[in-house]
């Protein structure tokens, strides 16, 4: 066995780690294998770990760029040609391109060149490499031009830069919304959890909860953990991992899963299954290994960056050679950072990954998860759809369609009467009810004497007049018969 097995990082976000290949949940780049010395221990250097490359950190940059930016282009002149205009002049007025540029390059454009330099460790040149040859290559000879008179490329320089940390920000602002699913899914669970102890009850949070607990799950409440049931009888809401409304009875002996919420009974649950062993941590891991998959799409994006990135390197060299040959150095370097920064493939590089990234989280929020990315691409051929219950084609909650009454009765009336007395009760089915009436702007009327039957519904009196709402059973109750 590897004592020290390859770690993938991404070149962008090296504090993201994954032991197989994929992308960066971050930004959507494809992970790279880390040099060794990097990667041994898992450690990270200081300047790693307090890079800060989020979203928020990107778009700090690009303001701080584009406001630098503006005084270099206004003191270019490319600026003064196309807009007539000549930037005031003073002492030193000159080398405002030349220090604002240099603030730009080392604040904005370092995140690139260590970038770049993973790749190239990884012996893995694409965008970033790319990217980070075409600035510096730009700076250099800015540098160089600013005392020896030659013309300098600051304006390429800083707004290469600038809508380079724009276009990034944007990628990883799709990713980090396509990363919701699994955020969403990690919110199933509680913080906390009632568990009995000592012939009482203790609150702890969910990470100090142990298999063998026994946990209490009042009405409302989030099941904490995977279990089975002690104590109670409740009806479980199972709807996030079925797709199917009806809740699902449950009584001694049932199984429960962690993210379900209890109905109207109280339950006690033995712990079974915590932390990464409970099904809805499969689910998050099954979601996770879609998004870290590549499609046949992605793999050949992969070789045509690779491949553009080497051309885009060699056909710069022969540029700056034929250049050289025929016309000054200056010309020739900007040529160069011409095709340099024209061939970059940033947009294959990170769009690609994006589109399977988030197709796979928009398709985990609406329930349908995808292990293999390859399989996602061969939806497209696709003709027939099978659906083995109905629960999945419906809206996935229960409502009302039809009121049918049995006397002469104004339906409005009907439902007045049912959804003032099922106002009082947690049952799926009453809420339907009271949802119906606030839908049609139906009054509900006070309720007397309310109370739930066991198993068949609930009953209030309106006006003196006794109200009875559930299913079949509850005719016997109030001793009634249907026609």
């Amino acid at each position: 066995m590897d004592e020290h097995p390859t770690v993938y990082i991404c070149s962008m976000h090296p504090e993201i780690q994954k032991s197989t290949p994929g992308i960066c949940p971050e930004c959507g780049m494809n992970l790279v294998p880390a040099a060794k010395k990097e990667h041994k221990g898992h450690k990270q250097s200081d300047y790693d770990k307090h890079a800060g490359h989020s979203t928020q950190e990107f778009l700090k940059k690009f303001w701080v760029s584009l406001i630098l930016t503006v005084p270099v282009v206004v003191y270019s002149d490319v600026f003064e040609t196309l807009s007539d205009f000549t930037a005031p002049e003073f002492i030193g007025s000159h080398y405002i391109p030349f220090i604002l540029g240099s603030v730009v390059f080392f604040y904005g454009g370092l995140i690139f060149l260590a970038g770049a330099w993973r790749e190239i460790q990884a012996r893995l040149p694409g965008m970033m490499t790319l990217i980070g040859i075409a600035v510096s290559a730009a700076y250099v000879w800015s540098a160089y031009a600013v005392f020896a008179g030659e013309e300098a490329l600051f304006w390429e320089l800083t707004t290469l830069i600038t809508i380079m940390l724009l276009g990034h920000w944007f990628e990883m602002r799709a990713v980090s919304g396509a990363q919701g699913a699994l955020k969403e899914l990690s919110r199933l669970l509680p913080d906390t959890a009632e568990v009995l102890r000592d012939g009482g009850t203790v609150m702890l949070a969910l990470t100090e909860l142990k298999e063998g607990d026994t946990v209490l799950v009042k009405p409302g409440s989030r099941i904490p953990a995977d279990g089975v049931v002690l104590e109670g009888k409740a009806d479980v809401n199972e709807s996030m991992l079925t797709g199917e409304s009806k809740p699902v009875s449950k009584k001694v002996n049932d199984d429960v899963i962690a993210g379900t919420v209890n109905g109207e009974g109280v339950l006690k649950v033995k712990v079974a299954k915590i932390g990464e062993n409970t099904f809805l941590a499969g689910v998050m891991r099954l979601v996770a290994e879609a998004q870290a998959s590549k499609s046949r799409l992605q793999i050949l994006s992969d070789r045509a960056a690779f491949y553009l990135t080497n051309i885009a390197v060699f056909s710069a060299g022969i540029t700056l050679l034929t250049w050289l040959l025929k016309s000054d150095s200056a010309f020739a370097v900007e040529r160069m950072v011409a095709v340099l920064v024209i061939a970059c493939p940033h947009a294959l590089g990170l769009a690609v990954p994006l589109v399977a990234s988030i197709s796979t989280t928009l398709a985990a929020r609406s329930g349908f998860l995808i292990r293999r990315r390859l399989s996602l691409e061969s939806a497209r051929n696709i003709n027939v759809v099978l659906f083995d219950k109905t629960g999945t084609l419906t809206r996935g909650e229960y409502g009302i369609t039809d009121v049918w009454p049995v006397k002469a009765k104004d339906e409005k009336e009907i439902l007045q009467y049912a959804a003032s007395v099922d106002s009082y009760s947690e049952h799926f089915v009453a809420k339907a009810t009271v949802q119906k009436a606030k839908e049609l702007g139906v009054e509900l009327l006070k309720v007397d004497d309310f109370s739930r039957i066991s198993g068949k519904g609930v009953k209030g009196k309106i006006n003196g007049s006794r109200i009875f709402c559930g299913g079949l059973p509850i005719l016997d109750e109030a001793v009634i018969s249907l026609p």
